[in-house]
C-alpha cells in the first residue's frame, strides 16, 4: 500500500531513532511517496536548521532516496493534501495542523506515538 510522507515524517528517524520504513512495512505500507514540495522543503531547510537538526536533516535526505518522488509542487502542506486525495493515500506527518486538515479531507493519518514507534488513526 501506498503512503504519503511529509517531511518531519522522514526527519523523525534522525530526532528519534525510530526506523520509519520498518515502522511503516508493520503497517502495511510498502510504496513511499514523496511530493516534489517535500524534496523543495528538505532543499529549503539545509540553510536553516542547526545541530541535532542538522543530522535529522541528512538522515531524512537519504530516507527521501528510497521514495517514489511525484510532482506537486507549491507550498508542501497544500501539496500533500492534493497528492493525498489524488491517490487516495494515507500521510505520514507529525504536524498536528497538518493531521487536522487531513482529517477534515477525510485522508487517514500515521504519527509518531510515544516516539518510538508509529500509528495509524483509524477512519
Amino acid at each position: 500500500m501506498k503512503v504519503i510522507i511529509d517531511t518531519n515524517g522522514l526527519m523523525a528517524q534522525g530526532q528519534f531513532g525510530v526506523d520509519v520504513f520498518d515502522e511503516l512495512g508493520r503497517l502495511g505500507y510498502d510504496e513511499c511517496v514523496l511530493p516534489s514540495a517535500v524534496v523543495d522543503e528538505l532543499k529549503a531547510l539545509e540553510k536553516k536548521v542547526k545541530g541535532a537538526d542538522r543530522v535529522a536533516l541528512a538522515v531524512a535526505k537519504s530516507l527521501a532516496r528510497r521514495c517514489q518522488v511525484v510532482e506537486a509542487p507549491g507550498e508542501a502542506d497544500g501539496a500533500i493534501v492534493e497528492l493525498a486525495k489524488k491517490l487516495h493515500a494515507p500521510v505520514f506527518t507529525n504536524d498536528s495542523e497538518l493531521r487536522k486538515r487531513l482529517k477534515n479531507e477525510g485522508i487517514k493519518t500515521i504519527y509518531m506515538r510515544s516516539k518510538h514507534k508509529l500509528e495509524s488513526d483509524h477512519m
